[in-house]
């Protein structure tokens, strides 16, 4: 299996987040993303190719124009105010606020743009982020032009990031882009499983009025766990997407046995659907010992997946999410792509 990834997604290197209401060490960091490039070196897993340049043509297609123009502009407007270092939201357009006119000061526009303020932004977040979106879209291409599967290994992740919001370490929706480009190369239908330990808010909600993307995803209760405002199994779509989300939330504490009946029933709606292309959003963070995760898969859990993903039997792009165990996340993250080719 090919895997596709730049040099360039590890510019994105943030000191802080906040998280549980203080400020602690970040841990969505560039050596998740190193970890797994040398975890695919190590097993021969197959070539690792840098990514193509696709524009912004591809991003414009999920992301809203004022969005991007944003995340293009920050650090530019963020030095103009007379700021450095790492950026923090603090003010938000909640109920009874209003969104437009859009706000012209730097911490407006933060609070305009994001949903949380874990996610830091620096002088190269939006560089990083356009690299981690070519990785998807170039896998997507080789899915699209006749491979049986490919791995983006992307970071910063996506999943989290909707059309004209970032949060959650995610900026740009590295899965919905390449769902989109798979649309739009000719896919009629393509089905989108997260299968991160946190809902795919971004994404649900990126495709939540749309019958041409089925979105699937197996995470912790939403209730107990972040996001919190997304993610119930009530939210199944509206209008033209009224039944194609379809949400499996798990107590925390779930262990293979509990999450492995979400994927059954997710890979069943899957078939049913009967999608041209499977998009991953391949999080590592279901793993025991994950820092900031319940769940209670092991390592030889996630190779059990990969099989069960290749038991679909459909050409599949895998993206890479979430995961914060460093030091396993490159094995955990190999086995479902190693599980995967084995069951092919």
């Amino acid at each position: 299996m090919k895997t596709v990834f730049s040099a360039g997604q590890l510019a994105h290197d943030p000191r802080h987040e906040i998280s549980d209401g203080t400020l602690k060490p970040a841990v969505e960091i560039p050596a998740r993303a190193e970890m797994v490039r040398d975890a695919v070196l190590a097993r021969g897993l197959g070539e690792i190719l840098e990514p193509e340049d696709f524009g912004m043509e591809p991003l414009a297609r999920v992301h809203d124009a004022d969005y991007l123009a944003f995340l293009e502009s920050f650090w530019t407007r963020w030095t103009n105010a007379g700021r450095s270092g790492e950026a923090f939201p603090f003010v938000w357009p909640v109920r009874g606020l209003n969104i437009d006119p859009v706000p012209d000061h730097i911490d407006g526009l933060l609070g305009r743009y994001s949903f949380d303020a874990g996610t830091p932004m620096g002088e190269h977040t939006f560089a990083a982020a356009r690299a981690s979106a070519n990785s998807a879209l170039t896998a997507a291409r080789l899915v699209a032009g006749g491979e049986r599967a490919a791995f983006a290994l992307c970071r910063p992740p996506g999943h989290h990031a909707a059309a004209d919001y970032y949060g959650g370490y995610c900026f740009l929706n590295n899965a919905a882009i390449a769902a989109q480009w798979l649309r739009d190369a000719g896919a009629e239908r393509v089905a989108l499983l997260d299968v991160d330990y946190h809902h795919g808010n971004g994404t649900q909600a990126i495709f939540y009025e749309r019958s041409d993307v089925l979105f699937l995803s197996v995470h912790a209760d939403p209730r107990e766990e972040y996001p919190y405002f997304l993610g119930h199994a009530a939210e199944t779509g509206t209008g033209e997407g009224a039944g194609f989300t379809a949400n499996y939330p798990l107590e925390l504490g779930a262990d293979w046995d509990a999450w492995s009946r979400a994927l059954e029933a997710s890979l069943a709606r899957v078939a049913q659907y009967n999608p041209d292309t499977l998009v991953v959003s391949l999080g590592l963070d279901p793993y025991e010992q994950d820092p900031i995760s319940r769940f209670r898969l092991t390592s030889d859990d996630f190779t059990r997946m990969g099989a069960r993903l290749a038991a679909a039997g459909l050409p599949t792009v895998f993206v890479m999410e979430g995961g914060y165990a460093v030091e396993a996340l490159g094995v955990n993250c190999v086995n479902v792509l190693a599980g995967f080719e084995a069951g092919s």
